[in-house]
């Protein structure tokens, strides 16, 4: 316990944080994962989700069932509990649930001008964004032919506009400066939402921080790993770190000049949090760091339910329905393609 949030939390949060724990209750347990990974097709996940949470959503689908309606429908329960959420919720926690939803907002930001630098369909890319980060301008993002006008035009009206403020220039968008600009404005999101959270004070801010820390510290690390053999200088990889976090700064003026995945290891062994993720894997094996992370981040949210009077726990429930949706859909597909014996390979089990 942290000051005195219990005199006073539950006249506003009480009965929020009820309810988000009400529904933290309803995700899969290892059982349930179990049962799934039996199932010989999408009609069996569908018959094995019917005693679930997901239920309701998925009852009136018809055979036969795709992997998009399955997480289609998993992310409309998210957006269901989130929306309900947010409409009981009163300051400072309402704009506490809205700073989740910017991360989003991002995501979509990027995934349109993406889109529309290949020549995608607007109206398809729109269907594929989260329903999380939507907003009202959100179509327009199309015309958009460089970052100024991005945000003259549309992001100017968004919550997204004070984060545009590092990333504003002429340069016409192509594939190199849009994952620049997608970092840059993760990066500026991730310190505001640091900020807010220091603000809150006691527990809120004790738990939330060190969740946000981790968060900066995994996105300093994918970043380094993605931009090994690219054209962006060091300087420039120092630039998107997030100027928080356990690997701040040291840290970060190491996996700057790292050349390969053997020199990010040797970094990231000199912090014993991370010093265990990376023990799981290979020397050279990359590819299942994002499984290790994912890992790390689910045993860290849940330990969040372990207080009370707290707004992390709404944050914690938020990203391990995201995990479960990312599982349910790595499931679905291994079934739809019969590619059973991989199954295990990419779920991260919650309990």
């Amino acid at each position: 316990m942290y000051g005195f949030e219990a005199l006073y939390f539950n006249v506003d949060g009480g009965y929020l944080e009820a309810i988000v724990r009400g529904y933290r209750a309803g995700l899969l347990t290892a059982a349930d994962y179990n049962n799934l990974c039996q199932c010989e097709s999408l009609d069996d996940v569908k018959m094995h989700l019917a005693a679930t949470d997901y239920g309701p959503y998925l009852a009136n689908e018809p055979s036969p069932l795709h992997t998009t309606t399955i997480v289609e429908k998993c992310t409309q329960k998210l957006v269901d509990d989130y929306n309900h959420m947010l409409t009981q919720a009163t300051e400072p926690l309402s704009t506490f649930l809205e700073y989740i939803s910017y991360g989003h907002m991002i995501d979509n930001v990027v995934l349109i001008v993406t889109g529309t630098l290949h020549e995608r369909d607007v109206h398809e890319l729109l269907e594929k964004c989260h329903p999380l980060g939507m907003f009202d301008s959100i179509a327009t993002l199309a015309v958009a032919q460089n970052l100024r006008e991005l945000y003259r035009l549309v992001l100017v009206d968004t919550p997204l506009a004070p984060y545009f403020s590092e990333c504003i220039s002429s340069e016409d968008l192509d594939d190199m400066n849009i994952e620049i600009m997608r970092n840059t404005l993760y990066k500026a999101y991730l310190e505001d939402f640091y900020r807010f959270c220091q603000k809150l004070g006691g527990a809120t801010a004790t738990i939330m921080c060190d969740l946000l820390a981790f968060e900066a510290d995994r996105r300093a690390v994918d970043i380094t790993i993605n931009s090994i053999g690219t054209e962006l200088t060091r300087d420039d990889r120092r630039k998107l770190y997030s100027n928080f976090g356990l690997l701040y700064p040291y840290g970060h003026e190491e996996l700057a000049v790292c050349d390969d995945f053997d020199q990010v290891r040797g970094t990231m062994d000199k912090y014993p949090p991370y010093q265990s993720i990376f023990a799981k894997l290979s020397f050279g094996e990359s590819q299942m760091l994002d499984k290790a992370f994912y890992e790390e981040e689910v045993k860290r949210l849940c330990q969040a339910f372990e207080q009370q009077f707290h707004y992390a726990v709404f944050f914690a429930y938020i990203r391990l329905r995201e995990q479960e949706t990312r599982n349910l859909m790595w499931i679905s597909e291994c079934v739809a393609q019969n590619q059973k014996s991989r199954i295990h390979d990419g779920i991260v089990l919650i309990f």
